[in-house]
Parts: C-alpha cells; structure tokens; sequence
C-alpha cells in the first residue's frame, strides 16, 4: 500500500487548524516576565514571555495596543498576557498572538525598580564624575556573592586562568530572600575596610524577584559610599539592577567582572617582552647615533686642538718648501738655460773668438780703437791685440778701398 506524502505547507496548515479549533487555546491568558522586547516601525510589538522554566513568542499586532495595552511595554515587567495561540504557517513555529496585556503583582517591582531608580538618579549617585577608575593591575580582589554557586566558581577559575597570583578573598553573602541586602551591604563594608585594589558584587541571573536584594536603596548606597571601586555583576548580560547602576562599572555576567578585575598576567607580560624588545631595538640605534655624533665631534675638537693645528700647519709648511723647492729649480734651470743660450751668443761676439779666426784688435796707444783711416795719420803708432799677443806698428800710409 503507498504511503501519503505531504507538503511542508500542507503540515503546517493542518497544525493550524489543530491550534485555531482548541478550545483552550482560543482564549487564553499567561503570566510570565517580558524578555527580548522589541517595538517594530510598523507599530507591532514581539516580545518573549518567560518564567523560570520556559518561555514563549509572542506578539501584540498595532491593532490591539489602543485596547489591549495602558503602558509602555518594557523587559522585567511581570504581566498578564490574553489572547490566543496559533503557529505562524510560513515557518511553522507557534506563538502567542496578544490581545490585551496588564502589568501582573509582580509589575509593582518593575514600577518600584524604576521609582528607586529615578529618586536615586536624581540625587547624583549615578554621575560619572563620582566613578572611581578600576585599576589595572589589582593583586586583592573582593568578592561578595553566594559561597556555593556558580558565580563564584566561574570567578575563581576565571582568576585562577589569567592570574594565579592574584588573592581573592570571598565575603559570604546571601544574595536572594528578605534578608539578602542587608548581607550584600555587610559584606561589602567588611571588604571595603581590608583596603583591597577592587570588589565584585555579584550573582547569577534570575527572575526580577531573585535579583531584587540588588535593587534595594541601602545596596546602591553602600556601593556607592564604598572608598574602594566596586564591579557590579548580577544575573545575565539582560539583567539590569540598580547596583549596576551605582557600581563603578558594571559587567554582564559575573566572569565578565573577573575578566575585568583580574589582569591576564600572560597577555602582560608578552606585553612587557615587547616593550623591552622596544625599548633594547631604541635604545641600541641612540647609542649608534649617539657614536656616530661622539666621533664627529670628536675630529671637530681634533682639529681644533693645538697639536693638530701645528701638524696641519708642518705639513702645510712641508708642501709649501717642497714647492718652492721645486719651483726655484725650476726657475734656476731656466735661468741657467737662458744664460747658457745668452753665453753661446756672446762667446760668438767675443773679440777672441774672432781673433782665433785671425782677426785683431787695432787701437792707439791710448787703447782708443782705430775703426776707420780717419782716426790715423802717418807715422802714428798703432797696437795690434790678435789670437796670442800684441804687435805695435807704424803708420806708413792710409788708404781707403777702392
């Protein structure tokens, strides 16, 4: 026999129709928290509706919210939802469609949440200017929260993973029921008086009625008066409390705290390798530089010295004689050549030198040379020098060539 194969659609639609034909379902009412609100821009409202063991979608349509809704619909508010559970056919998922929502009992702690949030806030305890800064390198971390839990367990092994060295020291406190703020309050005087680098004011999530010890007025004042920073760390990063509000710094979860209290000591000192690394590659280029500028004024001073000057003034005086030297033998042997050229020319005038030819020297007696017959007359007496000796004379005659 062949089986029935059906579509996706077809499966949805007949679960529909199961929902919309419940009679139970058709008119209903639930009490929960809001969680996950969300106001859509065409003016529909999806929210969650939890308690401390499930949750469901729901969703008021613009339609209904002139009727069906007096206030403003925000997370933490204990309501009162009415309306009727169908699925959504496109994806198959079911959810409560809202036709009226009213603030439950319980909507008197979300009111008085926001009375003492107010009154506070108006009286300055959540200013900035009055934040005190969270150190960074903490070595004593208070704690106040549950001695058993796992808001301290994740505390401790978050510590313990970043930095072992780290004392932490637990102030017990109960932090759920009547008498659980008047706890919070002498756990955080205590540690505020061991002059510890931070305190962590904590626990895990819950319902706005397991974390309302955190919204009493005398927590927020004694986190407030506190000479030591104090982190806030209550329930789920969605948990909002007044202790947030007057903490020095809130953190979502109580290991966000721990990651914010505690410095990773391994991340630090890589960290420090680094900067020393840093320092040593900066350090190691000024001293080069630094020798580099060392050994230039060095040869400044060098040669501004006396002992330096007279060298560079010998060697100066050394060039310079060793020029001159050169350049008087230079111009010696010019000279020298010039009065040897000068020489070979007069040694061709010299009268000698004619005289080695067989010519002479006629003069008077005076030694007044005789150059023409003019300067004779007969009978005068005449000296002839030649090549070897003198031979005086007579003029007999003085006739000119013809």
């Amino acid at each position: 026999m062949a089986k029935t194969i059906y579509r996706v659609s077809q499966v949805n639609a007949y679960i529909k129709n199961l929902f919309d034909n419940d009679y139970a379902l058709r008119q209903i009412s639930v009490r929960g928290e809001i969680s996950n609100c969300k106001y859509n821009g065409s003016g529909h409202i999806y929210f969650t509706l939890k308690d401390e063991a499930g949750a469901v979608s729901c969703v008021m349509f613009a339609g209904k919210r002139p009727r069906g809704l007096r206030f403003v619909l925000e997370n933490g508010q204990s309501v009162v939802v009415s309306g009727n559970v169908s699925v959504y056919e496109r994806t198959g998922t079911y959810q409560l469609y809202a036709d009226e929502i009213v603030l439950d009992g319980r909507g008197d702690l979300f009111l008085k949440f926001e009375e003492i949030k107010k009154r506070l806030s108006e009286m300055g305890m959540f200013a900035p200017e009055y934040k005190k800064p969270i150190p960074r390198f903490a070595s004593k971390v208070g704690v106040v929260t549950a001695a058993t839990g796992a808001a301290i367990q994740d505390i401790i092994n978050i510590s313990s993973r970043r930095n072992p060295y780290v004392q932490l020291i637990l102030a017990p406190a109960t932090v759920q029921g009547d008498m659980a703020a008047e706890s919070i309050v002498k756990g955080i005087r205590r540690l505020d008086k061991m002059g510890l680098d931070v305190i962590i004011v904590g626990r895990g999530g819950g319902s706005i009625e397991d974390l309302w010890a955190f919204n009493e007025e005398i927590v927020a004042r004694a986190i407030f008066d506190a000479e030591t920073p104090i982190i806030s760390a209550v329930g789920h990063e969605t948990d909002t409390t007044i202790a947030d509000f007057a903490a020095d710094l809130r953190a979502p979860t109580p290991s966000a705290a721990a990651e914010l209290a505690v410095f990773d000591l391994a991340a630090f000192e890589h960290e420090l390798d680094s900067l020393v690394q840093r320092l040593t590659r900066d350090m190691r280029s000024k001293v080069s530089v630094s020798r580099l500028t060392l050994h230039s004024l060095r040869s400044s001073l060098e040669k501004q010295s006396p002992g330096y000057r007279l060298r560079t003034r010998r060697a100066q005086l050394a060039m310079d004689e060793k020029y001159l030297s050169s350049l008087i033998h230079s111009r010696l042997e010019g000279r020298r050549s010039a009065l040897a050229l000068l020489a070979g020319r007069l040694q061709a005038l010299s009268p000698l030198e004619r005289m080695k030819s067989g010519f002479g020297f006629v003069s008077d007696t005076n030694g007044i040379a005789v150059k023409s017959i003019g300067d004779v007359k007969p009978d005068m007496e005449l000296v002839t020098v030649i090549r070897d000796g003198k031979i005086r004379s007579r003029v007999l005659s003085a006739e000119p060539l013809k």
